[in-house]
């Protein structure tokens, strides 16, 4: 079928380079200006391709699942991104890399065909799996910049073993992905390229550690049950979204921002959209420190301490949650200021802006509300918090099958 002039028109600005920079986002306004036009760009296409009829109103999703032909196209999914994380252009411009081996023996001299083998190359790289498969790795999976790693169309698990670091590197994707029963690893030799491997001490035992890494976007995983956080993004990290993820079974569930007294967290910008918080959650969903942060359409089904906390003063832009609070009376708040007398916390700029609170839950906001600060913890435009249920509808890990819509 022929594109319309009309609507090569709108698709022509989506084709342009796109540029990475490794900084913080300079102008969040210009952010959210840019992601609304997207929507709306994204709007019109649909309808002129006939693709509403499967539309749900999460931007991402709509972006690509209701293709039927998604597999032809993987790359595609790098222009879907929304928020602080919208550069993130994984693997994109690179060729695909077929993983067919599970197996992880060897953490310095990686086998051909094995995930650690892809993740480690220099060149971008888009990868994804022959089959279903459960990848238990012997070392924390050092990823190299400009890697997407795919899971659409199999049913892939990273479980039982360290998990995935993201460090000092850039451009990184982790979508479809398993992520589960993470355990501590180091005190050995690990590659991070095909020309260096150093030794690594002991691990925390995240799901996803992002330590010092930039232009990162983590969508539609499944998470649960790891040692330590399921997603914690420190020392310097910014340019992150954590979109359609489904997470469970966890206590401390994510982490952003290293400690009280790491002041280089000041400029974490990070985007955190359309999540189900499922249950068996107990804390930090997430828990923040110095940066800037957007919890925006996510939906709070259960936690058992708080849902969201921060300390060093942190701003945090709640809007468009719906929370769900335990039938536990002294953790109806969602909110939890960690470890600071109220003198202090009360200037710290945390809102709740058109957030359903049921069962009691309740947000304490503080701060003056200055709008400079706010800016800076806006990506995108937040929905309205009763279309929460159809937004959320799919996260997690998809059962993606090729030749029909995802």
């Amino acid at each position: 079928m022929a594109i319309p002039s009309s609507l090569f028109l709108l698709i022509l600005p989506l084709l342009a380079p796109t540029f990475i920079f490794s900084s913080p986002v300079q102008d969040p306004e210009q952010v959210v200006q840019q992601v609304n036009q997207s929507i709306r760009n994204a709007t019109i296409a649909r309808r002129n391709l006939g693709f509403l009829s499967c539309g749900t109103g999460n931007p991402i999703d709509d972006c690509w699942r209701c293709d039927p032909h998604w597999e032809k196209n993987r790359q595609r999914l790098a222009d879907c991104a929304i928020g602080f994380g919208k550069h993130a252009i994984g693997g994109r411009d690179g060729k695909i890399y077929v993983v067919t081996d599970p197996s992880d023996r060897d953490a310095v001299n990686p086998k051909p065909g094995t995930l650690r083998h892809a993740v480690i190359q220099d060149e971008p790289l888009w990868i994804i799996f022959a089959g279903d498969m459960v990848i238990k790795l012997k070392e924390k999976l050092l990823m190299n910049s400009f890697k997407t790693i795919d899971g659409r169309g199999a049913n892939v698990h990273i479980a039982g073993g360290p998990c995935i670091t993201i460090q000092y590197v850039t451009n990184i994707i982790i979508h479809g992905i398993n992520i589960h029963d993470c355990k501590r690893g180091g005190n050995a030799y690990v590659r991070d390229s095909p020309s260096h491997y150093g030794w690594r001490t002991i691990s925390d035992g995240d799901g996803v550690s992002i330590f010092g890494g930039s232009h990162v976007w983590v969508d539609h995983c499944s998470l649960s049950n790891c040692n330590d956080g399921l997603i914690d993004a420190i020392h310097g990290s910014t340019a992150i979204t954590i979109s359609n993820n489904y997470m469970n079974r966890h206590n401390k569930v994510m982490l952003l921002g290293h400690s009280d007294s790491y002041k280089q967290d000041k400029n974490m910008q990070v985007t955190i959209a359309f999540n189900h918080f499922g249950e068996g959650l107990v804390q930090r969903m997430p828990r923040c420190r110095h940066g800037y942060f957007h919890v925006v359409n996510n939906d709070y089904t259960h936690w058992e301490m708080y849902a969201i906390g921060g300390s060093a003063d942190p701003t945090i832009n709640s809007q468009g949650n719906r929370f769900l609070a335990p039938d536990n009376v002294d953790s109806k708040e969602v909110t939890k200021h960690e470890d600071t007398p109220q003198s202090k916390w009360k200037h710290w700029n945390w809102r709740s802006e058109g957030d359903l609170m049921l069962n009691g839950a309740f947000f304490t906001p503080s701060g003056t509300g200055a709008s400079s600060s706010y800016a800076k913890a806006s990506s995108l435009g937040a929905r309205s918090s009763s279309l929460v249920s159809s937004l959320t509808a799919g996260a997690g890990a998809l059962g993606c099958k090729k030749g029909s819509r995802c």
